[in-house]
Formats: C-alpha cells, structure tokens, sequence
C-alpha cells in the first residue's frame, strides 16, 4: 500500500468531467467507482482509495481512445501520466494502467484486481438494466446477467473473458461476483443514471 497521500474526490470528480464529455462514459465510471467502494469494504480496504481509483480508470479514454492498443501511449497510459504530475499515489496508477491488459503492466494488489474484474461488468449490468421495460438497475437480477452474458450477440462491446478471468483472479465464483456488483451499483441507481421508472415508483421511498 503506498503511503502517498490522495486528492480528495471532488478534484478527482472534476478532473473525470472535464476529461469526459460523454453522459455514458461518465456513468461507467461511476458504476466502477461504486463497485470498486463496495469491494473495498468487503476486502476491508480503504473504500475512498478503491472509489477514486474507479472513477478516474477510463477518464482520458475520450482524448486517448487508443484503437491502436499501444502499451506505452494513449488510454490509460497517457491519463496516468497526468496523474503522476498530479501527485496521485503510485498504486493508484499502476491499478489503472493494469486494468487494460494492452499495457502489460501486471495487477499484483487487490485493488488492481478488483478494478480489473468490475470494469466490463459494470458495462454488462448497465446494458442489463437499459432494456428492461423499467429501464432500472432494480429490476436486474444476477442469473439474468450471467445469461446476458452468454449471448455473444448482446452488449457486443463487453469482453466476456475478462470477467471470467476478473473473477478468478479474486478468488471470487462468477455467480457471486456478478450478484455483488449489481448490489453494488442497485445502492446507487440513482446515482447511476439507473433508477428508470422505478425510481418514479418508488417515490421518496427509494433508499
């Protein structure tokens, strides 16, 4: 664990929405965020660590998409270059460039691990709950994920084998790592973007 100090999360929450213009991108981040903070108190990490780092992971990827998957420029590797400059902690780094496998830069913390195995899979529950009729995160369900997740034909973009992979390298079974991070991103829907018509339902009775 590095001992370097971290920005608070309202700079990085800035840094995140001035990099990104896209509503949807920003949202994955948030989900990553919120992932990574639940996996944090479960490993009894530090939740603002794990949450900072998620929510930063893909925040140059609109100026650096990196079609080419360069190793050493472009997304991420150009974002953390940034970071340094910025001060973030060296674990917090190489967590984010870890989570593209393109860079070759090897996860050996829990964090890093953990950053890995929730990134797609935020992409595939986000996609889950958008067509349900209700449009909500609330109304998906872990088994419809994991057969969502065997349809090749749906959320195309999502890599399937770096959930497997992800998981495994948790220690966590696929099942219970994909119910977790619904729960995860169910406590903050609204948040999210993800409430849909539930959240209308719900009233001021959603917690």
């Amino acid at each position: 664990m590095s001992n370097q100090s971290l920005p608070p999360r309202t700079e990085a929450l800035s840094l995140m929405q001035e990099w990104t213009a896209s509503d949807s991108l920003r949202k994955h981040m948030l989900a990553v965020e919120a992932a990574m903070r639940a996996y944090a108190v479960r490993f009894g990490e530090d939740p603002e660590r794990w949450g900072i780092t998620g929510l930063l992971h893909d925040f140059d990827y609109e100026r650096f998409p990196n079609a080419e998957r360069s190793a050493t420029e472009q997304h991420p590797s150009e974002g953390v270059r940034h970071l340094r400059a910025l001060g973030y902690p060296d674990d917090v780094c190489e967590a984010i460039l870890g989570h593209a496998p393109h860079t070759g830069v090897a996860r050996t913390t829990r964090m890093a691990q953990a950053l890995f195995a929730v990134d797609e899979l935020t992409g595939l529950v986000t996609a889950s709950a958008l067509v349900k009729p209700s449009r909500s995160v609330l109304d998906v369900e872990a088994g419809g994920v994991r057969k969502k997740m065997k349809d090749k034909a749906f959320a195309r973009g999502v890599n399937r084998d770096d959930i497997v992979e992800g998981a495994a390298a948790l220690g966590i079974p696929l099942e219970e790592h994909i119910a977790f991070v619904v729960a995860a991103m169910q406590a903050e829907a609204a948040a999210l973007g993800l409430e849909g018509t539930r959240g209308a339902e719900a009233g001021g009775a959603a917690g």
